[in-house]
């Protein structure tokens, strides 16, 4: 029996899905979004080239096209999950590149553009830490009061060596300043991590949930590093051949790092899903529902769950 207090299935962390379920009382959706805007990292502002493994998409391949207006992308997607739950309800997902990198009356257009389409319950703005302004920051205060709003910051790693090498061009401290900001604003904080960045080793990924659990952060979402077509990191990697983790050794650092994370905190996603097209390696993260589900079968085998060890925040 599955007694994890955070689950009415058989899944012994805290998902999205059950997390939805318990503050909406319905089925949600995230509908990802391209709002056409660009990144410091690449215009030059911070750095050029963006982050090595990002694609010419700025991690938005499942996010609408660009060239249409928000409500046909939104309107494209949300077709497609009426037919399975036609009672369900919509997170606005802004998630290709940087949806922060704006003046404030833009993103305001573009916020509140998609709140204004029917049954969307809230807005997921995925960003950098260096990339809210202040003025920004007020307005999110304000935006915060009136829907449900989540704040999406990339990190990827605590390993100094690993950012520079990855070209993230901002620091820890920045992004631990902007969580404590956003937090101060009552702004709810998920974080992108990435298991298997090169060099890195299991200490190093573990590290970076022994850090971020003693953050004040509401979710979490866990990358396996995906080599894609046509970035920097392919190239990297066809010079280098630097080590890729297996499926096995993958399942089995996932399952210590939540483990590691305090059971509140709400896993929105727990592996990628690169499209088959785009991957150069690992060839095994093309089998999602495999990965999901030996995830469940190692916790159990393990008699694990979210938080077994996990220190309580400071």
């Amino acid at each position: 029996m599955n007694e994890f207090i955070y689950s009415n299935t058989n899944k012994r962390y805290h998902t999205l899905d059950y997390y939805y379920k318990q503050k909406f009382h319905s089925k949600v959706f995230k509908v990802s979004l391209n709002a056409g805007l660009t990144c410091p990292n690449i215009d030059g502002t911070v750095g050029v080239g963006g982050c090595i493994y990002c694609s010419k998409s700025g991690s938005g391949e499942f996010a609408g096209n660009k060239e249409d207006t928000l409500k046909q992308q939104f309107e494209t997607i949300k077709e497609i999950m009426l037919k399975k739950w036609p009672k369900a309800k919509y997170i606005g997902y802004f998630q290709a590149r940087t949806n922060t990198y704006a003046d404030v009356k833009t993103l305001k257009k573009l916020y509140e553009t998609v709140l204004s389409f029917k049954d969307v319950v809230g807005l997921n703005i995925a960003t950098r830490p260096d990339a809210i302004s202040e003025e920004c920051l007020d307005y999110l205060e304000k935006l915060n009061k009136k829907t449900n709003l989540t704040i999406e910051l990339g990190l990827q790693t605590t390993n100094e060596k690993t950012t520079e090498l990855i070209n993230r061009c901002h620091t820890l401290e920045c992004f631990e300043n902007m969580v404590k900001k956003l937090r101060k604003r009552n702004i709810d904080v998920v974080v992108h991590i990435i298991n298997g960045l090169p060099y890195e080793t299991k200490e190093d990924m573990l590290n970076t949930v022994k850090y971020l659990n003693k953050l004040d952060i509401q979710g979490i979402k866990i990358h396996m590093l995906s080599i894609l077509k046509d970035t920097p990191l392919e190239k990297f990697y066809q010079n280098t051949k630097f080590k890729i983790l297996t499926k096995e050794e993958y399942i089995d650092i996932v399952v210590e790092q939540l483990e590691l994370l305090r059971p509140e905190i709400v896993i929105h996603r727990i592996t990628g899903s690169p499209r088959l097209e785009d991957l150069i390696e690992p060839n095994w993260l093309t089998k999602k529902i495999s990965i999901l589900n030996d995830i469940d079968k190692e916790m159990i085998k393990r008699n694990s769950f979210q938080g077994k060890k996990a220190q309580k925040k400071d």
